[in-house]
């Protein structure tokens, strides 16, 4: 599975890429908006961050305003992913960005239905939002579940891509799941790392090493 950073702030993008496991990012206008920075200035410093998708979000309702502001976005560095809503103007523009070469992600996913739609315009990507299912009682892993078992039914090449993921055991379910990528926040994949068994195992060995080999004294 791949895993990508919800995340536009640089110096997340730039630790987490330190490491040699990110595979791509995501942002959306929230995130973006947060780092107080002009919107295609920023997405194209991300861009010489990361090496990998960069999925970045249109702000228009209408398709044929999707389209335009979709191919701007495709403009801006090779990596840019276009997402579109999962709307009705949404897929409208899927499909026309599809059919023009630009790759599209399409978000806010919350039915198998919709990622159908989704799959049939061509999107590159479709983003179930995992947690935000879970937040209204249902369980929102059963729907990458069911993506994955419709999309390898039919022979879809659109990625599945798990959002909204906000628990190290939101990221082993996606991937168990048949989830090609996994989006998380940065503190979600920091989190990844911890248990303490390693930690406590880690601390044993270096002690262990340094009752042996510790330097001998020098002779006076």
């Amino acid at each position: 599975m791949k895993i990508f950073l919800d995340s536009a702030n640089l110096d997340e993008l730039k630790k987490g890429m330190s490491w040699g496991i990110v595979d791509g990012v995501t942002t959306n206008p929230t995130l973006i908006a947060k780092e107080g920075r002009p919107f295609q200035e920023h997405i194209r410093e991300i861009c010489g961050i990361v090496e990998g998708d960069v999925s970045a979000e249109v702000v228009s309702t209408e398709a044929s305003k999707m389209v335009s502001e979709g191919r701007e976005l495709a403009k801006i560095h090779r990596n840019v992913v276009v997402k579109c809503p999962l709307t009705r103007d949404g897929i409208m523009a899927t499909s026309a960005l599809s059919k023009q070469g630009i790759r599209v992600n399409v978000t806010l996913c919350f039915t198998a239905g919709q990622a159908l739609l989704a799959a049939k315009a061509g999107a590159y990507i479709v983003s179930p939002f995992v947690g935000r299912l879970d937040d209204i009682g249902y369980t929102g892993m059963d729907l990458v579940r069911s993506i994955t078992q419709i999309y390898k039914n039919y022979g879809f090449k659109t990625q599945i891509l798990a959002a909204s993921l906000r628990s190290p055991t939101h990221v082993i379910d996606a991937a168990l799941a048949g989830a090609q990528i996994g989006t998380m926040p940065f503190k979600v994949l920091d989190m990844l790392f911890n248990h303490p068994l390693t930690d406590r195992g880690l601390d044993q060995f270096l002690k262990d090493w340094a009752k042996v080999f510790q330097e001998a004294p020098v002779a006076g």
